[in-house]
């Protein structure tokens, strides 16, 4: 047998005795704790604009690539970090980094890259995923920020099959390069109290792929340097709400304690009456549109309360659909 011959590869079928011998003793601790971000997961960090998204991301990034606690989150130990960022000319990028970095020193500048070519490059084309790919190989990135999502295809967010595409996109540069994601995106303008997961556009699709998820929320437009974390872990329960505050001076955020407790608020019933009466008011016949409103306005509900009570009264019979139109059954 010839000394350069390479070694057989391992078969890719094994028994479940086998697996359990490989298995560690304990799993893993996560590279953001409490759960935050697991070894090659997929973190998605969400808010409105202007919300701090990038910014916190970024204390983040920095935190990882010096193996140093940051707003609260366990760091266990430093990591290289590749930033793919499309909104900031990189100087102006390299600037908010410095500012950021001065509580740190020099302890993140090896483990934290910038790929400054990032820009023009789409997920969703070949070429563009090579290029990640090659980004990701030359910095030997074991964690990988995409900031925003949006910037990195052309697909339609509203659409499930499109989004789903993209979502095997980014498994791909997961599983390629081992390295964990983190991905700043954007949530659906009008979203629910208690929406964590769900308030990311395209949800349905990035369900089937993310590992955790971070929302951001403002307070109050009095207290616009507090922002409200909220979680959701896919394999694991959730941690309780908390609040960060963001030094406008060092562009860095620290804990701010837990979150206050908020009221549950009872939502408001519709009657089906509520429905017909709208139609009728309408002319007996509207489009989803017009008839959801005029619904709101009577009932003073919700736009979500109010399109379930329509289609209750549509499973029910008291109203009709026909060729785009809602209205009574003759």
């Amino acid at each position: 047998m010839k000394e350069n011959a390479k070694a057989s590869p391992q078969p890719a079928v094994l028994s479940l005795a086998q697996l359990l011998a490989e298995q560690p003793a304990a799993p893993p601790p996560g590279w953001i704790e409490p759960g935050l971000l697991p070894p090659s997961g997929i973190l998605f960090v969400g808010g409105e604009p202007k919300v701090g998204k990038s910014l916190l991301v970024a204390n983040l990034a920095l935190a990882l690539a010096a193996g140093k606690d940051r707003a609260g989150f366990t760091i266990p130990a430093p990591r290289r970090v590749l930033v793919c960022q499309f909104e900031l000319p990189t100087p102006q990028f390299v600037s908010r980094l410095a500012t950021m970095r001065r509580s740190l020193g020099a302890a993140a500048d090896q483990n934290l890259l910038v790929d400054t070519r990032a820009g023009g490059n789409l997920l969703s084309a070949p070429q563009g995923l090579n290029h990640f790919l090659n980004a990701a190989r030359q910095a030997a990135a074991e964690v990988i920020v995409l900031d925003p999502l949006y910037s990195t295809h052309d697909r339609d967010e509203n659409d499930t099959r499109s989004m789903a595409a993209l979502c095997q996109s980014l498994l791909r540069l997961r599983d390629a390069s081992n390295a964990a994601l983190i991905v700043v995106h954007h949530v659906r303008k009008s979203i629910g109290r208690e929406e964590i997961g769900s308030a990311f556009r395209g949800s349905s699709a990035l369900h089937a792929v993310g590992d955790s998820y971070l929302l951001l929320t403002r307070l109050s437009a009095h207290l616009a340097a507090t922002v409200e974390l909220r979680f959701q872990f896919r394999y694991a329960a959730a941690s309780a709400p908390r609040l960060l505050q963001l030094d406008p001076q060092t562009l860095c955020f620290s804990a701010a304690g837990a979150a206050p407790a908020r009221t549950a608020v009872a939502r408001k019933k519709v009657e089906q009456e509520h429905v017909t009466q709208a139609l009728t008011g309408l002319g007996r016949q509207a489009r989803y549109n017009q008839l959801r409103q005029q619904v709101m306005e009577r009932a003073a509900c919700s736009k979500r309360t109010a399109q379930l009570a329509i289609g209750e009264a549509c499973r029910q019979g008291l109203i009709v659909q026909v060729d785009g139109q809602y209205r009574l059954p003759l």
